[in-house]
């Protein structure tokens, strides 16, 4: 069956819906909105930005009644065609850190087959806690949410003594019945839920410091459960997308090593236009001239955020070892792929204790390691930490081996040498969040979380 040609008018009530997304977003929107709705008809999920994700059904359990055979989910590449073939109405963009060019283009695809092309209001798809939320996010992947999530975290344990719950935004790359609501508080459950290397990454730091970490795929659920536990809710987003969560308080990152991509990326200009706190980050790295531009566009898009500057100081172990040495750098993979970044913290760290040479690891690479060189041709002579699947944790660990260098200096947030099998000797790059001078991030978060006094005092 064709899509509807120039002209004609819907064939029923009922229209039928593709959502385009990246195993997380897409899912929170087909729950909060599309789910039970009469009015639409979900005929497809695409999938883009995650290897493998592509390949899989959402179950009948958790789409409901209305898909008894639950909802496929197609290659991005397919759209096109499925637009067509199932004689779609609507397709909903549901995935974020995405370029605007990259973005219209997709709805022109969708509008030159007879298909509208929606965005889903980001208020409007936020659920209501009966917690106080602060919710951190960024106009762009690899800003530094996560070490400023776990800075957010002291604060409200230290200062106000309160039982503090971080809920991720979605990672759900396995079965998806299986992590409806994930819960985790030790390594252990890492483990027994077969967490990606990206899941470990947002999961291990914070589970160390004894704070329990929720995520899955019905944040609805999800959110009981978290309230159940907490006094305060933390929201850790993920790339750029918008809280799943109606924030009390909404923190925004910003990265000055890309000035003005605040404005150039979806939905990151969305949080900023949000934001109660603006971070500039990394300022003790960047150029001036970039922290102004960030500092300039804040203030002229979100006026009534209050900025905070903030460091990512970067902290080597064994620093005497990489001098003079051929370092294999191995950074955090969402920062270079769908972050659009060359380089991360490790190179930084390399150049700063004057390593030999940067050992490009592309001669090495193998599998599907060298696919994410294809697909992101921008990256710097570094190498990704992807590993979406046992596959590729197999094709990471062969890369390094493979490669001729003296030391491997891991700039990934967890210890991937308890992962990965290794004949070369390996360092480790630490970096937290760390205030640049007044205001300080406390003091604004408390001040801010002043009104929630009534509330927090019944915790």
């Amino acid at each position: 069956m064709a899509a509807k040609g120039c002209g004609e008018e819907r064939g029923s009530i009922v229209e039928k819906v593709i959502i385009t997304g990246a195993s997380g977003r897409d899912f929170h929107n087909f729950n909060v909105y599309f789910r039970g709705n009469p009015r639409y008809r979900v005929a497809a999920f695409t999938a883009a930005q995650i290897p493998l994700a592509s390949t899989r059904l959402y179950p009948a359990e958790l789409a409901g009644s209305t898909y008894p055979g639950g909802i496929p989910i197609y290659p991005e590449e397919r759209l096109a065609s499925l637009i067509e073939e199932l004689a779609v109405d609507l397709v909903v963009f549901s995935y974020s850190d995405v370029e605007y060019g990259d973005l219209m283009h997709q709805a022109s695809l969708a509008a030159s087959k007879g298909a509208d092309f929606a965005l889903l209001g980001a208020t409007y798809t936020m659920l209501r806690s009966q917690k106080p939320v602060i919710a951190v996010c960024a106009v762009r992947t690899g800003a530094g949410k996560s070490p400023t999530t776990r800075k957010v975290c002291a604060i409200v344990r230290e200062r106000l003594g309160k039982r503090v719950v971080v809920v991720r935004h979605p990672m759900p790359y396995g079965d998806l019945l299986q992590e409806t609501v994930q819960r985790f508080a030790s390594y252990k459950d890492c483990e027994t839920q077969h967490c990606t290397i990206e899941e470990r990454e947002e999961y291990e730091l914070l589970v160390d410091s004894g704070i329990v970490v929720y995520a899955g795929v019905d944040y609805g659920l999800i959110l009981q459960r978290a309230e159940e536990e907490a006094d305060v809710i933390v929201w850790d987003g993920g790339n750029n997308d918008t809280p799943f969560f109606r924030p009390d308080v909404h923190i925004v990152l910003f990265d000055p090593h890309r000035p003005g991509h605040e404005l150039r990326y979806y939905p990151g200009e969305i949080n900023m236009r949000m934001a109660d706190i603006a971070i500039i980050n990394k300022v003790d790295s960047a150029s001036q001239e970039g922290v102004e531009t960030v500092r300039a566009n804040i203030l002229r898009y979100a006026p009534g955020a209050e900025v905070v500057l903030a460091e990512s100081p970067i902290v080597l172990e064994d620093a005497e070892r990489v001098r003079g040495m051929r370092v294999l750098v191995v950074e955090d993979g969402p920062t270079l792929t769908h972050g659009s970044m060359p380089f991360g913290a490790g190179l930084i760290a390399a150049r700063q204790h004057n390593a030999l040479e940067i050992v490009d690891p592309r001669p090495f690479a193998t599998g599907s390691i060298k696919e994410t060189y294809r697909l992101y041709p921008h990256i710097g002579p570094v190498l990704p930490a992807v590993g979406y699947s046992q596959s590729q944790v197999r094709d990471l660990e062969e890369t390094i081996n493979r490669a001729d260098c003296d030391v491997v200096l891991f700039a990934t947030p967890i210890q991937l040498t308890r992962i990965l099998s290794m004949n070369k000797r390996a360092l480790r790059v630490h970096y937290e969040y760390s205030d640049h001078g007044e205001p300080c991030l406390e003091d604004v978060l408390v001040n801010r979380m002043a009104p929630w006094g009534r509330v927090l005092s019944k915790g």
